[in-house]
């Protein structure tokens, strides 16, 4: 019987938990619903422990509040998608109950794990049954009864972990997608294992860490990937005004001048971005247009030198800071160099690299925006599973933050063009929720597993598009369930079809496609954007 502990075996479990939930990264990353490539839940939970673990190192008392306090807000800090950010409250809530105690008994241990529950059901805006917040809740109800029944620490735990294998195991019956897909709740899976290694600390079993690789591509994406020097040219960017401009003459000429160019707005408004050896055969032909106004010219070859001379120095996934033009500030998340430089030349103030497979964490999103010399700022985070994140660094900053709950890139894009340098925050942050609102995504990837969901039968290794989050389709051929789910869109009611084309399709594939949405829809616009995404093999707009 054990009837009381300190902050140093207090640090001790949740290193054994933590220890135990990393031997599990691969399997909850499995349990995504849908068999998509951005199945992250046990690399994110995982990643939110190690940066608590770092925190709770600096702890130089052996106070249970002390390390308590830690493990609240280095968690909080690291919280990375939005199971970690769950994961954070809860130990937010323990932290709160166990305030200036220098042990922890098993009553405290039963009513910590009370206060943690109710945290977390209290973080989440529309708590759902049947996922992590469940199996908190029930494991926290188990240690009320255990503790009234025994003052005994190892007791309380032991009756934790079977609360919460049963409550992980009613996940189904509680939310009819994981029956459909023959999986229980991941964030749970998560939760479960951390508190199964800690009824391991008590029965004197030590968890091994796995070896680090089990991470797989999350930490392999801390190593950019970089294109050959010679690639490198200028980055020009600028701003056409003008009345009656011609816009798709300048789209054609500005394309066939550089690369990765992007011409979007309006007969009296252009927003151009170019790559080009010859920023000023681009400048000049733009002035013969219109008025120029924003322009930037970048050398992009000096800045892949400075940044080849910093390699090494970090390891740090950080934003591309710039100076905001106007006192409100956009900061966005966009994974792929593509996708970063477009929210770059639509004025984006800061890009923090992250979406699918690699959420940043609150602590990246704050640092992103603490940067930036303007006291008003704008969140996009472009994934639902970065919201919770972007709420809490909102809560969190100094800055008066608004965060535009976008969940797909196409969104973020639409958003921060509808964003008006002469209006205020709020007004700039409904604009920009108004507009991401009447954006359709379509999201092209391959099935990572079999599944029968949503009516379909999908075989591992199939291409699978999904239509604002829900998954519509599967099939054998990449153009063909392309075609199949822009045909499920109501065509009629849009203007412009914009393809952003991923790391692993070609141009020629990406051209294909433009085409054949070309010949099918004559009346529309199509845009053709190299991405550069991972896994996401498409990612279109409609709008």
């Amino acid at each position: 019987m054990i009837t009381r502990c300190d902050g140093l075996e207090l640090r001790q479990l949740i290193e054994n938990g933590t220890a135990c939930l990393e031997t599990e990264i691969d399997f909850i990353n499995s349990l995504n619903v849908y068999p998509v490539p951005d199945g992250d839940t046990g690399t994110n939970m995982f990643l939110t422990m190690q940066a608590a673990l770092r925190e709770i190192s600096t702890v130089s008392d052996h106070a249970a509040s002390s390390v308590a306090e830690a493990l609240a807000h280095g968690s909080l800090m690291g919280a990375r998608g939005n199971s970690g950010v769950i994961l954070s409250q809860v130990w937010r809530g323990m932290a709160k109950h166990l305030d200036g105690k220098q042990y922890l008994t098993a009553s405290d241990l039963a009513l910590a794990l009370h206060e943690g529950a109710v945290t977390a059901y209290k973080g989440v805006m529309r708590p759902v049954e049947g996922t992590i917040l469940t199996v908190a809740r029930e494991a926290a109800e188990a240690a009320m009864l255990a503790a009234a029944e025994r003052d005994d620490m190892v007791y309380v735990v032991e009756r934790v972990v079977q609360q919460a294998e049963d409550a992980l195991g009613r996940t189904p019956d509680l939310l009819p997608v994981l029956k459909e897909a023959g999986v229980v709740d991941a964030g749970g899976r998560g939760l479960y294992a951390i508190l199964e290694g800690m009824r391991r600390y008590w029965r004197g079993e030590r968890v091994t860490s796995a070896p680090a690789a089990r991470l797989g591509a999350r930490l392999e994406e801390v190593e950019p990937v970089h294109a050959p020097e010679h690639e490198y040219g200028y980055d020009v960017q600028f701003l056409i005004d003008g009345r009656d401009l011609p816009i798709e003459e300048i789209r054609e000429t500005i394309t066939s001048m550089g690369d990765s160019a992007l011409v979007v707005g309006d007969a009296n408004t252009l927003k151009v971005h170019v790559h080009s050896d010859d920023p000023g055969r681009i400048i000049s032909y733009a002035t013969s247009k219109g008025a120029l106004r924003d322009v930037v010219v970048e050398d992009m070859q000096e800045q892949y030198r400075q940044f080849l001379a910093k390699q090494g120095e970090t390891q740090v996934i950080a934003a591309s800071v710039s100076e905001p033009l106007s006192d409100v500030a956009v900061v966005a998340v966009a994974n792929g160099e593509g996708l970063q430089r477009v929210f770059e030349s639509l004025g984006a103030a800061a890009v923090v690299p992250g979406g699918q497979t690699m959420n940043p964490s609150t602590e990246e999103l704050l640092t992103a925006m603490s940067a930036l010399s303007t006291d008003k700022v704008i969140l996009l985070p472009n994934n639902p599973n970065i919201i919770l994140a972007a709420e809490q660094a909102q809560r969190m900053a100094d800055q008066e933050v608004v965060v535009v709950p976008t969940t797909t890139i196409p969104q973020g894009i639409s958003a921060l063009l509808a964003f008006n340098y002469q209006s205020d925050l709020k007004t700039n942050a409904d604009l920009m929720e108004r507009a991401a609102s009447q954006i359709q995504t379509i999201e092209i990837t391959t099935a990572i597993r079999s599944v029968h969901i949503n009516g379909l039968r999908i075989r591992e290794g199939q291409f699978i598009g999904l239509l604002n989050g829900e998954l519509v389709e599967a099939g054998n051929n990449l153009q063909q369930v392309t075609q199949a789910v822009l045909q499920r869109i109501d065509i009629a009611r849009y203007e412009i079809i914009t393809v952003y084309w991923g790391e692993d399709i070609t141009k020629e594939q990406a051209e294909e496609l433009a085409s054949w949405i070309a010949g099918h829809y004559r009346d529309k616009e199509v845009e053709l954007v190299e991405g550069k995404q991972p896994h996401y093999r498409y990612i279109i707009s409609a709008e």
